[in-house]
């Protein structure tokens, strides 16, 4: 339930909303149009996630997270094509990196902890770079203040497995699972 698929020769996106049997019922985020009985149906593995990070807060997306403006320079067009597949952030854009002075190598850091902040923009001058939620373990590395894109390792931690595991400026987070809080502020 909930798998991320991509439905048709255009790779539409879509997501698993109901199984019955060997039967999946697909609720397509695309105009549907020219779709017929025996196209392909590719699974992804993975639930329909949205990429948090740096370049999130000056961008604006569909409702699928998808870079409008990214898209409209791709198609030259002011409309979305059918099955467009872009990364949701710049994977280019670099980011100035300052790691936090918080955290030595062999420290045990967990979901939350900022392990560092960029400069985003004037209206949110700070961005921080934290540790994802269920995420922990110890610090193995953190890289020194620097350029980094959203896809370049900043720190490295170990697990209590021993598997060590790449922390990025951004990750992914399954959009119909909500954020683990300490407390719900009032609005």
């Amino acid at each position: 339930m909930y798998e991320l698929v991509k439905v048709g020769w255009d790779k539409l996106v879509g997501e698993i909303i109901k199984l019955e049997g060997d039967t999946a019922s697909i609720q397509c985020y695309e105009d549907t149009s020219g779709l017929t009985v025996g196209d392909p149906v590719l699974r992804t593995g993975s639930p329909l996630s949205v990429e948090l990070g740096p370049g999130i807060l000056e961008t604006i997306f569909d409702g699928i997270q998808r870079p409008l403006k990214t898209i409209a320079e791709i198609s030259k067009s002011v409309f979305v094509p059918r099955g467009v597949d872009v990364p949701s952030l710049d994977q280019d854009r670099l980011y100035s990196f300052d790691p936090s002075k918080l955290f030595k190598q062999g420290a045990v850091i967990g979901g939350g902890d900022v392990i560092g902040k960029t400069y985003e923009n004037d209206l949110f001058s700070q961005h921080r770079i934290m540790i994802a939620p269920r995420v922990q373990g110890r610090l193995v590395e953190i890289m020194p203040e620097g350029q980094y894109n959203v896809s370049q390792t900043v720190a490295v931690i170990e697990d209590s497995h021993g598997k060590q595991k790449d922390i990025r400026m951004s990750h992914f987070w399954p959009v119909r699972n909500p954020r683990p809080v300490a407390e719900k502020l009032a609005g």
